[in-house]
Order: C-alpha cells, then sequence, then structure tokens
C-alpha cells in the first residue's frame, strides 16, 4: 500500500448506507475529512430512510441516495452504481463494505480507495486500510478508517444540524399537543426492533409516572419509528399521565425528531437512533442497553447507560438471550433509572 497520509483530494465520497444511528455515527468521519481537506467537495453514498442525517450539514455538499425499490432492476442498478462510482472521486472512504459500495467501487477510477481491512478475497477493491483500529466508542472506531490519512478521532461527537425553521416546525408540532415553550420536555425512545435492547413499555411508563411524582411542570414526548406506535401507547397507558404524556398519530420524520430532542432537557430511551441524535443536537441521554455494550454510548458524563448490578453476562450482544431470561433489562427497576433522571433535571 503507498503512503496517502499528504494526498490533497479536490472530491471525496464517504460511503455509509445504514442504519440510521450507524449513520450519525459516521458524521465525526466527515467533520474530521472536512477538517483535514477544507477544500474538498465532500459527497455522502447512504439509504433514502438515512439521508436527512446529513441535511444542513455544512460538510456535505450531496447526497447520492439509494432508491431500494427503483433498483431492484438489475440494469438500473449497475447504470447508477456507475454514475456514482464515475463522478471524478479523489478518496472513496468505505465504512461497511456492503455490495452496493463494492458494486459502486468496481466502476470507480478514484485513485484511492479506504475501508477497514477487507477479506482478501475483497481486496482487490480498495488501495488502503489500517493495520488495525482501536476499540471504544462507535464513532471512534469508524474514524479509525481515516489513519492512513494521517487523521485521528479527538472526541468528536456525532453532528446532526437542527435549522431555524426546523425549530419552529417543532415549535408548532408541540404546540398543537399542548406543551408550551415553558414546559419542560423529556424525549422518550420506548421502541427497538431487537428484543434484547428494549426496556418494557412498563417500565417505561411506571419510569414516567416516578418522574412526575418528583418533579412537576414535565411533559413528555414519546418517539416511535414505523410499526412501533403500539408500544408508544402502552408506556402512555401505563403512565396515567394523560395530557402530560404526548406523542403523534404517526411517526414524524428524522428532521422533526431531531428538532424535538434538542428542545428536550432529556433523552430517555433504548440502544437506538434517538440516543445517537440526542448526542447530535447536544442534549443529555439516559439509556437502559440492554445487551448493547458501552461501545454504543458517547464517552462523557452527560450521556450515560444504566444497567442492574450483577449481571455478568452483560453486554452479550446478542438478539437473543441465551437463558431466556434477560436479565440485563428485567432485573432493571424504574426507580433505579429514576435516580438517574433525578441528578439532571
Amino acid at each position: 500500500m503507498k503512503d496517502i497520509s499528504k494526498i490533497n483530494p479536490k472530491r471525496i465520497l464517504v460511503c455509509q448506507l445504514r442504519q440510521i444511528g450507524d449513520v450519525v455515527l459516521a458524521t465525526p468521519s466527515v467533520s474530521l475529512l472536512n477538517k483535514k481537506y477544507p477544500n474538498a467537495e465532500i459527497h455522502v453514498f447512504t439509504e433514502g430512510k438515512c439521508a436527512e442525517v446529513f441535511e444542513n450539514n455544512p460538510a456535505v455538499q450531496h447526497v447520492w441516495v439509494i432508491n431500494k425499490k427503483e433498483l431492484a432492476n438489475p440494469l438500473k442498478a449497475l447504470t447508477f452504481y456507475r454514475m456514482v462510482g464515475r463522478s471524478g472521486y479523489d478518496l472513496i472512504v468505505d465504512f461497511q463494505q456492503l455490495p452496493r459500495c463494492r458494486w459502486m467501487l468496481l466502476f470507480s477510477n478514484a485513485s484511492v480507495k479506504l475501508s477497514f481491512k477487507p477479506r482478501w478475497y475483497n481486496r482487490f477493491l480498495y488501495t488502503n486500510w489500517p493495520d488495525s483500529i482501536p476499540d471504544g466508542y462507535a464513532a471512534k472506531y469508524k474514524a479509525g478508517v481515516l489513519q492512513p490519512l494521517g487523521i485521528e478521532w479527538d472526541n468528536e461527537k456525532p453532528q446532526i444540524f437542527v435549522s431555524d425553521e426546523e425549530r419552529a416546525e417543532g415549535r408548532a408540532c408541540l404546540d398543537s399537543l399542548g406543551v408550551g415553550e415553558s414546559d419542560t420536555l423529556i424525549t422518550v425512545d420506548p421502541s427497538h426492533r431487537r428484543e434484547t435492547r428494549r426496556w418494557s413499555a412498563e417500565s417505561y411508563g411506571k419510569l414516567l409516572a416516578l418522574i412526575a411524582q418528583e418533579r412537576e411542570g414535565i411533559k413528555f414526548f414519546l418517539l416511535y419509528g414505523p410499526g412501533e406506535k403500539d408500544v408508544a401507547e402502552n408506556v402512555k397507558s401505563v403512565a396515567g399521565l394523560g395530557e402530560q404524556c404526548v406523542m403523534l398519530e404517526k411517526p414524524g420524520s428524522l428532521r422533526l425528531m431531531a428538532a424535538l430532542i434538542e428542545r428536550a432537557v432529556l433523552h430517555i430511551g433504548n440502544c437506538s437512533a434517538p440516543r445517537h441524535f440526542a448526542v447530535g443536537v447536544g442534549t443529555p441521554s439516559i439509556t437502559p442497553p440492554g445487551s448493547s455494550s458501552s461501545a454504543w454510548t458517547f464517552p462523557s458524563p452527560e450521556h450515560e447507560e444504566v444497567v442492574p448490578e450483577g449481571v455478568e453476562c452483560q453486554p452479550c450482544g446478542n438478539e437473543k438471550c441465551a437463558s431466556g431470561l434477560m436479565k440485563c433489562l428485567n432485573e432493571l427497576k424504574p426507580e433505579v433509572v429514576l435516580e438517574r433522571v433525578l441528578k439532571r433535571i
């Protein structure tokens, strides 16, 4: 591999297709690339559901959006990958090595194609990769791919840039739900597609009721995604707080979610995308991580995870609990989380 620490690219492509939280965790690397190469044009290659993450980001000039339905046609897909790959990039940074990224790279004539160490059968697609990447926070790990460029992660946070128009939309949304400017707002994300990372709706509901008993003037906004409304409704029912606990009839956009979390004094939720949005907009967060490791928690006192004591198998990172007991979630009592919450509001 050649030394690329002194290159001066004019156009850079960053590849991070999914998931939404992982895309948020790629934003520090985009910022680092912009800092290193301030005159370079930076583009992003991602899936449609994730594209909103980069809206208003001053470091990003263009986003290539993968539409899975449109690209179901192999000929259209290859035409699209060729168009992206042949768009004049000097440097391509691939954080995932997914098939769609590899197809695009096949068509690219970029002089530098950078990623984490690929398997032997993919190495022909890349020109450079770091020998090793240090463990730790997930955004730090992603930035480790940039080491051959002479770039090191220095505690950079994920970044979500909320516009004034989006803040106004957030205020209008809250106003329509009876949440005023003077109300103290907490956003809550009780959903997750994996059961080993989903604290129960009953536990969230009890926690919100306990918070309301201890602090006056608190309003709770329940976040949820497609197909998850029933979870939020269960939390609202258990909490029994009426108009003090609000939610939308349909899931809102990622941009609205960012504006609402930014407005909040605290975000409480599972190990999913909203917790990374909280870091990105500067709102403190508390997370019951379940099986997730601390690699998903930004290393700062403002962002903490809460796990029950004495659960030796946590974190396992598994999608299914080996014992079936899910102690990392079921043994976490709302009263324990309450203590952390009260220190912040």
